[in-house]
This record gives structure tokens, C-alpha cells and sequence, in this order.
């Protein structure tokens, strides 16, 4: 997999998207903002560089794209139905044999605030990768040949994925909670022993390396102080659930309703 700098002066053909890294400069305004920069610090400084390394088809951050002309115009441009267009438009350009590459350089942009104005653009987020998802899986056969056994099951992992997992996140909450104070047999039914064990293993392990991941986007960037709150971030996946729910009863009625952010209402912060 070619990397950008192996030679900075110029991409391969094959690349037609640069995508730099997003921050935000108000990452210290109140608690919601420290959530979500941690989020983009796993995001952009872990993940999508680890997806890049792969070959994996790149879900892109649209605030910072580079892309060539002619590539862009052979792929039809971005799709003016999907509320998260800039995600789509990296599954497809993967599927065409055009790929993406990371710089490290930075693109600083105001973290949403106020909760219920990002509960909309979280609603919109997720509505579009639900769009994403069930556009592309129109044709699963098709789409493991375009994408290839890996880029197909990066695909499942990080758009089908993600939306199951704000779906149920809540459910295995308040199951977990009702059985702790209730003992419910209807509950203890439903996860036999085996079950149990493996369920157990999630909430434990894999609970631990998302917060862990947090953390070390936050160490990754030199937000230190910041890393206290990343150990709450199980609070903000509730959160992103009840944007998600918003996106699930949405795409039925207003599928193509784009729900606007609000900007201006960050402190004026010197970038870090």
C-alpha cells in the first residue's frame, strides 16, 4: 500500500484522494467537546490510518479532501441523496480501484457543543451511513468482488458495524442493569452459560479497549489532560445511540432531509 510519504512530491495515479487529519480548535469548551475530540483523535490519528495501511475502503472525513478532477468526474461526484456523502464517496471510489491516502497535517474545525444541535448532526451522521450501507449492499455478491474479501469485511466492520452496534448498545446496557438489580429469570434465560461467558468477555474486554482507545487518541495528540474525561466516553456512546434511533425512525420519513449544524457558538481557542 502506497503512503504518502514514501514520495511527497506526487501520488500514484491510483490515489485520488488526500485526506488530512480533523481536530478541533475548541476541544475544551465544555464536556461534550472533550468527548468528541477524543472521538476524532481515535478517528482520524488511529483508525482511519490503520484502514489506510490495510487497503481498507476509507469512510472519508469530507472537511478535508483532496481529490483529482478527472477520477472525481469519472465516479459521477458526490451522491446528492446521502446525508453523509463524503462516506459514500469513499466506498465507491474503492470499488472503481481509486484509493486514499493520509497526510499528517491537520485540519481544524469547531466541535459542535450544544447537545441537542449534536444530537441532529450525530442523527445525520448515522442516517447517511445507514444510506451507505444499504446502497452498496444492494448487491452483496458484487460488492465482495468489487471490494475484495478484505475490503469487504473492513466494509461490514465499519459502516454495518457501527450501526449495530448504536443499535444494541443500549439494549445490552439496560438488560446488564435490570438483571444486576432484578436477577430477572427472563433475562438470565436468554444468555445461557456459554453465552454468558462470551457476553461477559465483551462487556469486559472489549468495553476496555474502546475506553483504552480513547485514551491513547488523546495521549496521541498531547491532550493529556483530557484523558480523565475518555474514561467516561462509555456516556457519550449513549449519547451517539440516541442520535442513531433519531437517524433509524428518520431515514423512514425524511431520507434525504439533511438536518444542519450549527456553528459559531465556540470560544475563540488558540489551536493547540
Amino acid at each position: 500500500m502506497w503512503r504518502l510519504e514514501d514520495e511527497p512530491a506526487r501520488a500514484p495515479e491510483h490515489v485520488a484522494c488526500i485526506q488530512a487529519k480533523l481536530n478541533y480548535y475548541n476541544q475544551r469548551q465544555n464536556l461534550l467537546t472533550r468527548w468528541f475530540t477524543a472521538e476524532y483523535s481515535v478517528w482520524f490519528d488511529l483508525f482511519l490510518p490503520g484502514l489506510t495501511a490495510s487497503g481498507a475502503p476509507i469512510p472519508l472525513g469530507g472537511t478535508s479532501n483532496h481529490f483529482r478532477v478527472e477520477p472525481l468526474k469519472e465516479l459521477g461526484g458526490w451522491d446528492p441523496f446521502n446525508v453523509t456523502e463524503d462516506c459514500d464517496l469513499g466506498v465507491r471510489m474503492h470499488k472503481h480501484g481509486r484509493y486514499t491516502a493520509m497526510i499528517d497535517s491537520t485540519t481544524w474545525e469547531e466541535a459542535n457543543g450544544e447537545l441537542f444541535s449534536w444530537i441532529r448532526q450525530r442523527s445525520r451522521w448515522v442516517k447517511g451511513y445507514m444510506q451507505t450501507y444499504l446502497v452498496h449492499m444492494r448487491d452483496p455478491l458484487k460488492l465482495l468482488r468489487q471490494l475484495g474479501p478484505s475490503g469487504f469485511f473492513a466494509f461490514q466492520m465499519t459502516i454495518g458495524g457501527s450501526l449495530l452496534c448504536f443499535l444494541i448498545n443500549p439494549l445490552y446496557w439496560a438488560m446488564t442493569l435490570v438483571w444486576l438489580f432484578t436477577h430477572s429469570e427472563a433475562i438470565s434465560a436468554l444468555f445461557p452459560p456459554g453465552i454468558y461467558l462470551l457476553g461477559s468477555f465483551c462487556l469486559l474486554f472489549a468495553n476496555f479497549v474502546f475506553v483504552y482507545m480513547s485514551v491513547a487518541g488523546c495521549m496521541a495528540r498531547g491532550y493529556y489532560d483530557l484523558v480523565k474525561y475518555a474514561l467516561l466516553t462509555p456516556i457519550y456512546w449513549l449519547m451517539m445511540s440516541v442520535g442513531a434511533y433519531k437517524a433509524y425512525a428518520q431515514i423512514l420519513v425524511r431520507p434525504h432531509y439533511w438536518e444542519k449544524t450549527d456553528h459559531g457558538f465556540a470560544r475563540e481557542e488558540a489551536e493547540p
